[in-house]
């Protein structure tokens, strides 16, 4: 079975944690326990949050009195995508012994004239206005999707589209790319990402065993399964489980797969429907 895994930011630095290169590596240890035992039964294509890295980066680069202008988005995007990948490959190598580990840099299409370029919504670093803000368009297609494609062919397993990859446009008549000031959500790009490379699986991860209907008040009640519909009509809030849930809704429609959020140390039993919240077709 080909499966998708969406890392959350939060897998790889949990709330409240100092964002330190130690702390990472213990959490990618974490990780790598977590997706060895599927590994050695599956196809897996890995991507992952960058929100931490991503907004240390921006803030180092805006107060370096060296720079006339700070790096810009997409640049400390690949940064991030460089980073986080260079540790997951050599702790995956560690933890699959023979395993061929593909680390790749890669962009996601976005359109130049997508409403969100008008209408910041991402903040990245620790300081949340809406100044801070910066656009989030809607990702179109990965641009490496062919190349990934071969990678699997050739059984690898593959770590791309970080911080839902690098964000660009094309020009309309010669396709040249150009890298634009923005973010994209990665768990929208996971989703695009499997439905491209007809992924059987989509598993998102984060730090909750389930998707919660009344999360944060004394009535709350786990979801253990739901259409993509049915996920819809809870209406939950952009910036935590809503794009997790939009994502996972968008892979199941568009493909008739199955898909799942939960917790990362139970990534096995979420696949063998032992845990977390399952999303199947209508």
């Amino acid at each position: 079975m080909r499966i998708v895994v969406a890392l959350g930011g939060n897998a790889l630095l949990h709330r409240g944690e100092r964002p330190d290169a130690t702390v990472l590596q213990t959490n990618v240890d974490r990780v790598a326990t977590a997706l060895a035992a599927l590994a050695h039964e599956h196809e897996l294509v890995i991507t992952h949050g960058n929100g931490p890295q991503i907004g240390l980066l921006a803030v180092e680069s805006a107060a370096d009195p060296a720079l006339s202008a700070p790096y810009p988005l997409h640049l400390l995007g690949a940064q991030t995508q460089g980073l986080i990948g260079s540790l997951l490959a050599c702790t995956l190598h560690n933890a699959l012994p023979g395993r061929r580990i593909a680390t790749l840099v890669t962009h996601t299409l976005v359109r130049a004239d997508d409403p969100a370029f008008d209408r910041p919504t991402k903040f990245v670093g620790r300081v949340r206005s809406r100044e801070s803000a910066v656009p989030s368009p809607a990702p179109e297609r990965i641009v490496e999707t062919d190349t990934i494609h071969d990678l699997l062919g050739g059984g690898a397993l593959v770590i791309c589209a970080g911080g839902g990859g690098v964000p660009v446009t094309a020009e309309r008549v010669t396709g040249a790319l150009c890298g634009v000031e923005a973010v994209v959500d990665k768990d929208l790009t996971a989703a695009v990402l499997a439905e491209d490379l007809k992924a059987d699986f989509l598993l998102v991860l984060t730090d909750v065993p389930y998707v919660y209907e009344g999360y944060g008040t004394p009535g709350r009640r786990p979801l253990l399964d739901a259409t993509p519909a049915e996920l819809r009509r809870h209406g939950f809030s952009d910036d935590r489980m809503g794009p997790k849930a939009e994502a996972v809704a968008r892979f199941v429609e568009h493909t008739g797969g199955l898909a799942a959020i939960g917790a990362l140390d139970a990534a096995y039993e979420i696949v063998h429907g032992r845990s977390g919240t399952l999303v199947r077709p209508d």
